[in-house]
This record gives C-alpha cells, structure tokens and sequence, in this order.
C-alpha cells in the first residue's frame, strides 16, 4: 500500500489489480486490518469517529456497501 495523506494505492499480488482507496474506503480497511472482530455497525461508529461525520443510517448503509466491495476485490476476507 502507498499512502497520499488519506488516500492510498493497494497493489494486490494474488490478482494483479491496483486499487484506489479513496479516505472513507481507506479509514474502513485500516479499521478491519485493525480490529478484524469488529460488526459493520461498530465499524460505521469508528467510521463517524475517524472522519468527524454523524453515524447516520446512510453512514452505516455506505459501510455495508463499502464492507462488501472490499471483499468482492478480495482486499477484505468474506464475513
């Protein structure tokens, strides 16, 4: 991964696909690198945290979206 302030570029070896993580997509993967047991809705409330935004149904709606999107990349393990 190669970080620009809160974005960043993952190389993923396996596929041979760069990503870009934009800040709330880069926020949420260090959040499950660091806490892996976390539930998506404790997950949308370190989100509200780190970004200084309001944990509202579509922050939590974002995440689900988000959660999903990782794993279909293979940069986050299936639930």
């Amino acid at each position: 991964m190669k970080n620009w302030g809160d974005e960043a570029v993952v190389y993923d070896a396996a596929s041979g696909d760069t990503h870009y993580l934009k800040p709330l997509t880069l926020a949420l993967y260090q959040i499950c690198r660091d806490h892996p047991g976390y539930t998506s809705t404790e997950i949308a409330a370190e989100l509200s945290t780190r970004l200084s935004e309001a944990n509202t149904p579509q922050l939590r709606e974002l995440t689900e979206e988000t959660l999903t999107s990782l794993r279909k990349i293979s940069l986050l393990e299936p639930a």
